[in-house]
């Protein structure tokens, strides 16, 4: 194969395919202690709901966000691979419970792991892997990367009961929802960063550039998928479109047709979001409600505001080839609905 043809392949890849690549092998080394983490002698139910989810091809984005960001800052290892499981842990965990909060039946194009087995096993194989991840997070012996992840475990949480009294109340405004995406989303992605930055010995200026990088990626990449609930597939997604819609959940594009509407339409959102009365049409009605409004489109421009501000917060990291992965990959996350 030919450099320019090399090349061309490479331009032609996904951001993620390339950071992948990249970091292929401290991906198969995560990939390892994942799998030796999470055995378990006496409860082979763990491992059999865990391989589920964690073995349901996900992209593994919140690791690899770690290993780069310790890459890109010079660590040689081995804690990153740790602090990579660690985040993995943490996010699946998440999705367990999220599962059975939501009532979800699809995830990652599959059945969630709660309607294969129950709520039961979802919720206590959660915990037990939050639990993992805190046993792998205390192995590197760093107090402020223990500090960094358990207090995003708390934010996280504290994010999902605060979506739980304000998703489906109309009062709530792009504030509170900025707060509740922090929390569920955006807090795992800048804890993901920073552990990196922060084990890799990085500066204080270095370490705060990751964090805002991975802050602003995932509130975009929330924003995304608030997004592509509405207008997108279930292959893009990974769940069900119209998934935020019947579970009533009062994403940034309702928000903006909701601080738009008339009366009339304002009595639309009160039937189907806060009373939940659905009904045959309501999901299309609401479609073209927001498109009447812009709101999609103005949800847009948020994501795109937050996408420029994660590329603008790796200027002060050093010159390589990861760090233009990264920037590549915060534009990527909002070309999904371009």
């Amino acid at each position: 194969m030919s450099l320019d043809h090399m090349a061309a392949k490479q331009a032609a890849q996904k951001p993620q395919e390339r950071l992948s690549a990249w970091l292929a092998n401290d991906m198969d080394a995560v990939n390892l202690l994942i799998r030796d983490r999470m055995a378990s002698e006496h409860a082979p139910r763990i491992p059999q709901v865990t391989a589920h989810l964690i073995e349901a091809g996900g992209k593994r984005l919140r690791p690899m966000l770690t290993l780069a960001a310790a890459r890109l800052c010079g660590y040689d290892g081995p804690f990153h691979v740790h602090l990579a499981a660690t985040v993995e842990f943490i996010h699946t965990a998440t999705l367990l419970h999220d599962d059975v909060v939501d009532e979800s039946r699809q995830r990652r194009g599959r059945p969630t792991a709660n309607l294969l087995w129950d709520n039961k096993s979802s919720v206590l194989v959660g915990d037990y892997l939050f639990a993992r991840s805190f046993q792998l997070m205390t192995e590197t012996g760093n107090m402020r990367v223990l500090s960094i992840l358990s207090n995003a475990s708390a934010v996280i949480a504290e994010g999902e009961v605060l979506q739980l009294t304000a998703a489906q109340d109309l009062r709530t405004d792009e504030s509170i929802y900025l707060k509740v995406v922090r929390g569920k989303t955006a807090a795992l992605f800048s804890a993901a960063t920073e552990v990196g930055g922060v084990i890799a010995g990085a500066t204080p200026a270095q370490v705060q550039a990751l964090y805002e990088y991975g802050d602003a990626l995932g509130i975009a990449f929330q924003i995304v998928d608030d997004l592509l609930d509405y207008g997108g597939t279930d292959a893009a997604i990974g769940k069900n479109t119209g998934d935020d819609f019947r579970e009533r959940k009062l994403t940034l594009p309702v928000i903006k047709a909701v601080a738009q509407a008339t009366v009339e339409e304002r009595a639309f959102w009160e039937r189907v979001i806060e009373k939940g009365d659905q009904r045959d049409g309501d999901l299309e009605q609401a479609r073209a409600i927001m498109a009447r409004h812009g709101a999609m489109e103005a949800a847009r421009h948020d994501a795109l505001a937050w996408a420029a501000r994660a590329r603008n917060a790796l200027d002060d990291l050093p010159a390589h080839d990861l760090r233009d992965m990264l920037a590549d990959l915060a534009d990527y996350v909002v070309e999904r609905i371009s």
